[in-house]
């Protein structure tokens, strides 16, 4: 699978212009489109995993895309099991990777 963003000017939604924002993932800045959840942004970037498992520490990333699964969850501002598909992004958020495990136990 790849994920891209479509520029607004070859949408055929006709969604108007961007009005970019910027959001910092691991220490690293990505950008994206202010309406975009976390999630979108990161697809957008072309991450597709930001979570691992407890149990053997399986990369995971958007598996439902609306908030049932629990598979997108990312600490954003410093507040964990935050689940990116439904948090829509805002300019200057700090999205960490979360481990199922946390750092101290690994």
């Amino acid at each position: 699978m790849t994920s891209y963003r479509v520029p607004a000017e070859r949408d055929p939604a006709r969604p108007g212009a961007d009005r970019p924002l910027t959001v910092v993932v691991d220490g690293e800045p990505v950008t994206g489109t202010a309406g975009q959840t976390i999630a979108g942004v990161l697809l957008g970037a072309g991450r597709r995993e930001w979570r691992t498992t407890t149990t053997g520490g399986a990369p995971r990333g958007v598996f439902c895309g609306i908030g049932v699964c629990f598979d997108c969850l990312v600490e954003v501002n410093g507040l964990r099991d935050v689940r990116a598909c439904l948090r829509r992004a805002q300019d200057g958020d700090v999205v960490t990777r979360q481990g199922g495990l946390g750092e101290e136990a690994r």
